[in-house]
């Protein structure tokens, strides 16, 4: 491992649970502990504990923190009451896709962002650029640790450490509390697609180790596994939630993306407006979908291509692999929308093989 890579606080407490160690977003990160299947399901089925202390938390604040918001994201950000979160992204001017992020507000002039950890260095830089109209700004990704509790025992087992009602946050809200006696931001967020939490903890105040141990000692009645990256990649493909570098890209923009959802045009010009509204009228020239392998055992990877009734290449796979709930190949794709529209079969190069594939509605589970 190369000296400059960071560490989360958690770094010892992962090795002795055994994590195996990989590079990503420029951290030293647990990729898994006892196996990508075994944490997989105990978080579909019990609950699983990740550190996912590489993202970043930029702070918004002032009289013009509202408008930055609004002219640098999609999304409308004037709807947002004090403790509600909204999903949202960052475009350029042609509609392509600077990250996608969520947006808390903390205050009446107070917000957080929380953007992908690979990307931190460079959404700070497009919202410096982007911040003529004088909002206050501050980037605490070194000042905050960020544990992901996810699964459906996950609210019994939380509950026993903090005295916040955390059966009563909505999905998207937040509340802010205590786990463990260490102040915390709460939030009922995630990236499984199950029941969970988010823990934002200023790591430069606090004994943040103390929650991550807490968790996985008491976790252990509930059948907790601590989770890495590999399960949370099976964890959010079989939902069909989006990847920065896979499914989103600066190449790619939110309409292909799934996200049109995201996208308010009646909150007036924001960055990328006018391109998304030419797009939108225009129609999509690909589109993101979900395929499943039913016949064989094969497995899809990213960047394989997939071909038509002739062979011709008509997409290309941005995630793959063998889905361990449903024990099929299944992944998501980019794919041509006339081919789409032509209901004729689609079939995905593996190797030298030419495999027959489903298209199917997202999620897969």
């Amino acid at each position: 491992m190369s000296d400059r890579l960071k560490r989360t606080p958690f770094y010892d407490l992962h090795l002795e649970a055994g994590a195996k160690m990989v590079s990503f977003a420029g951290f030293e990160m647990p990729i898994q502990y006892h196996g990508i299947k075994v944490e997989h399901r105990a978080v579909r089925g019990n609950v699983g504990l990740f550190d996912v202390s590489h993202m970043g938390e930029f702070f918004v604040r002032g009289p013009k923190a509202l408008e930055l918001l609004q002219w640098v994201t999609v999304n409308d950000v004037s709807i947002l009451t004090v403790g509600k979160a909204q999903y949202s992204c960052m475009c350029y001017e042609d509609g392509g896709i600077v990250d996608d992020l969520i947006i808390y507000r903390l205050a009446s002039e107070e917000y957080m962002m929380v953007v992908n950890g690979a990307n931190i260095d460079k959404d700070w830089d497009w919202l410096l650029s982007q911040n003529t109209m004088g909002a206050e700004l501050e980037n605490a990704s070194d000042d905050y640790v960020l544990l992901a509790l996810q699964g459906p025992k996950s609210v019994e087992l939380l509950s026993e450490l903090t005295d916040t009602d955390v059966q009563q946050i909505p999905f998207y809200a937040f509340e802010h509390g205590k786990v463990s006696e260490v102040p915390s931001l709460i939030s009922a967020t995630g990236y499984t697609g199950e029941k969970g939490f988010e823990l934002y903890i200023n790591r430069a105040n606090y004994d943040v180790g103390k929650v991550f141990e807490a968790l996985a000692a008491k976790g252990a009645a509930y059948g907790l596994e601590l989770c890495g990256l590999g399960a949370r990649d099976t964890l959010r493909l079989e939902k069909g939630y989006a990847l920065y570098g896979n499914e989103i890209t600066e190449e790619t923009h939110p309409l292909q993306a799934r996200l049109g959802w995201i996208i308010k045009f009646s909150k007036g010009i924001f960055v990328g407006s006018q391109a998304l509204a030419e797009i939108k009228e225009n129609g999509v020239e690909k589109k993101l979908v979900g395929f499943v392998i039913d016949q064989e055992k094969a497995i899809p990877r990213k960047d394989y291509d997939l071909l038509d009734a002739k062979f011709n290449i008509v997409g290309k796979v941005t995630s793959g692999g063998m889905s361990i709930s449903l024990e099929k190949g299944i992944g998501m794709a980019y794919v041509q929308t006339d081919a789409l529209a032509s209901n004729e079969p689609i079939v995905i190069q593996i190797r030298n093989k030419k495999v027959p594939i489903t298209v199917t509605s997202l999620p897969f589970l």
